[in-house]
Order: C-alpha cells, then structure tokens, then sequence
C-alpha cells in the first residue's frame, strides 16, 4: 500500500471533493478550515479527488478543483491522490474483511429495499432490512456464479462484536461512543463500483497519515462505520473536527441544487480571491464563538 507518512506529532489535513462539479463557496470555506487549522500548526493541507464514481467525475472538473484552489492560494502539499487510482487497494481492504467472514453479498435492489415498508430509518435512509443475510451459501454461490448484480454488505452486528466497544473524538462534541448500528449492514462495495465512500475514505485517511479530518457536520454520523472500519482493519484513528456547513443569507446550506455560486463564476466575473477569503474567514469566526453554531456567508 502507497502511503505519505508525516513526521510524528505533525499535523495533516486534507480537502477531498468530488469531482462531479465545479467547487462552490461552501467547498471553499470547508478547504479553508482543513488549511488553515495545518497551518497554524506547521503540518500539511493534502488534496485527495474522491473519484470512485464512474458514472458522475469528470476530468474537467478534476482540473477545475484544482484551478480553484490555486486561485484562493490554498496549494495543497505534495502530490494529487486520487482514489481512482487505488481500487486494488480498497480491493485488498475489503477481502481482508471478507475473509474474516464480516462481509456478504446482497442481491437487494433499491426497489426491494424501498419496498420494505417495516425498515427503520437512518442517517442514509432506510436501513436494510438484511434480507440477504440469511441466504444459504450454495445460493449465493450460484448467484455469484450466474453474474447477478450484487453489493457487499458489512455484518455489522457481527463486525462489532469483534471489534469491542469504540469511541472516536470530536474536537466540538467530546468524546463519542462508537454505533455504527445507526446506519445497518452498510454497503462496501458494489459489483460496478468494487468500493464505497466509507471503505476507500477510511483507507485513504489512514495510508495518507491524516491525523485531523475536518470535515462538515453532515458527515459527523459516518464517523461511527469509519471508527469501526478502522478497528477491523487495524488502522488509526484520527482526530475529528466536524465544523458547521456554511448557509447563504436565507439560512440554506450552499450546495450546488440550492444555486450556491461555483468559484469559477466568481472568478470571471471579477471576484476577488483575498476579499473571499477574509470574507469567509469571517464567517467561520463566527460560527466558532460561544454563541455560533453556523457559518452563513454574510459578505459576499
């Protein structure tokens, strides 16, 4: 496995988009955070291209994010990952679990999962009901074997019984008690698609030797499967600091189906970088005093 070890007690972040648009404000004042918290600190700022999505990255957005960082000045330190390149990686990582028996294959639609009236929901939606869970072995043999489309599910109750009892840490909440049961037998990898968000970042952040994810709060749920992954994996545990998403002036999160300005747009109509990012820095002060619990872009 590649890695990109810091010097021990140095601080590394990283910024990792996904290059299925142009970067927006919000993308910045999350790249901003990550920036500047290694650099008051003397570590490193990384840029990871989270690009495992076939059907949804675009080169031309890889180049865009890219472009957008050099505008606001924040150069990330060494060179470029992109997870595209490590599907043998994330592959290795997954029959390790595999082979522990912590994983099994699930032949459920979407459909078929929607259908499922009776299942809870969680932080993604319906939790799966494990309807694949209990399918003898010769029939999912032959269903392998016959080429159905399938996902690899993790046995969550089953890896989390070997794991123990966890905990991971977040710099604004404490110390949390690990459960990554919110979230049912998570899908790892797809047929199409031989890794997920929560296996190939949970390798990354490890083989990069992030030591601090910072990263919005609507990922803080993820960090539960993350901490579990680790564990079953024997990799470390970073520390976390989920930060506030960044709303525009009526209170929504900027985000690209809500019309948040992309930095490009900015840029050719006469933006300036230093005026957004004092901007932006601004903002996120604010969310940090005792009384902010937001970061709404307010100046620009």
């Amino acid at each position: 496995m590649t890695a990109s070890y810091a010097p021990p007690g140095q601080v590394v972040t990283r910024f990792a988009p996904s290059p299925t648009g142009r970067l927006h404000l919000g993308h910045a004042a999350s790249a901003l955070r990550a920036h500047d918290y290694a650099r008051a600190r003397g570590g490193r700022f990384l840029l990871r291209i989270e690009d495992i999505d076939p059907g949804r990255s675009r080169d031309a957005f890889v180049a865009g994010i890219e472009e957008d960082l050099r505008w606001l000045g924040l150069v990330p330190d060494g060179p470029v990952w992109r997870q595209s390149t490590r599907m043998d990686v994330y592959a290795e990582a997954r029959e390790r679990l595999r082979g522990s028996g912590l994983l099994y294959a699930c032949f459920c639609t979407r459909a078929d999962i929607a259908a499922a009236a009776t299942a809870p929901h969680g932080p993604e939606g319906i939790v799966y009901p494990g309807t694949c869970r209990a399918l003898p072995a010769e029939e999912v043999t032959r269903r392998l074997r016959d080429g159905c489309p399938h996902a690899w599910r993790l046995a969550v109750d089953r890896a989390s019984g070997s794991a123990g009892p966890l905990t991971w840490h977040d710099e604004h909440v404490g110390t949390i008690r690990c459960d990554p049961k919110l979230f049912g037998d998570v899908v790892l990898a797809r047929k199409e698609v031989p890794t997920s968000y929560h296996l190939a970042v949970t390798v990354d952040d490890a083989a990069q030797g992030v030591t601090d994810v910072v990263r919005g709060r609507d990922l803080f749920e993820a960090t539960h499967v993350h901490r579990l992954l680790q564990a079953l994996l024997g990799l470390p545990t970073p520390r976390y600091r989920h930060h506030p998403l960044t709303l525009d002036a009526d209170g929504r999160r900027l985000a690209k189906r809500h019309g948040a300005p992309a930095l490009a747009a900015l840029r050719e109509g006469g933006g300036d970088a230093e005026t957004i990012l004092v901007a932006l820095r601004a903002d996120i002060a604010r969310s940090c005093s005792p009384s902010g619990d937001r970061a709404t872009i307010s100046a620009l």
